[in-house]
């Protein structure tokens, strides 16, 4: 893992921890994947970073081999888990494709508070997270992920994301060498 800062303009964005995502099977307990994230929403709420919270609520038309449909979504599915105990400043994305920044307001809420990094956690690793990974790194946004605060439905799939993708991207760390980054920058 090769993490080495946080820009003082950093933003947490927390992918798709939402009742029906973190109900299916995982490689990794979403508990755990859940208890890191809200460790780190704390530390950035801590020191007045911006927390962007997403969650999916339908799919990106197109065909598919292995397309799964979201069809209806049964009440409650989409809404966030209440552990990351959303605050008022917290800026809401509701995507529709797998990255959060594809025909949502992502980029415009960033850049007009002069963000220059962010750090993902959420599930899937390999969808969701990698989706908005890449997204941003093409729009030069500093790209951290935190390994730990991740899962995939599929483990073949996550780590390959992590050892392969990422690296590539970002740079890639724990929930606590994130948190002690913010602590010793100051940030």
């Amino acid at each position: 893992m090769a993490l080495t800062t946080l820009d003082a303009k950093t933003a947490l964005v927390i992918i798709d921890l939402q009742n029906g995502i973190v109900a299916l099977p995982t490689a990794h307990p979403t508990d755990a994947v859940i208890e890191r994230a809200v460790a780190m929403a704390a530390a950035f709420r801590r020191r007045g970073l911006p927390i962007v919270l997403v969650n999916v609520a339908g799919g990106a038309p197109g065909r598919a081999e292995q397309a799964r449909s979201l069809g209806e979504l049964p009440a409650g599915w989409a809404d966030l888990v209440p552990e990351l105990n959303q605050h008022p400043e917290d800026h809401r994305v509701t995507k529709r494709t797998w990255g959060a920044f594809t025909n949502t307001d992502l980029e415009e809420h960033l850049r007009n508070q002069g963000i220059t990094q962010i750090v993902l956690a959420g599930v899937a690793t390999s969808i969701g997270v990698e989706s908005t990974a890449r997204y941003a790194y093409e729009l030069g946004f500093n790209v951290t992920l935190a390994v730990d605060a991740m899962t995939d439905m599929n483990p073949d799939a996550h780590i390959n994301s992590i050892t392969r993708i990422f690296p590539r991207l970002g740079e890639t760390g724990t929930t606590k060498e994130i948190i002690d980054l913010l602590e010793k920058a100051g940030v």
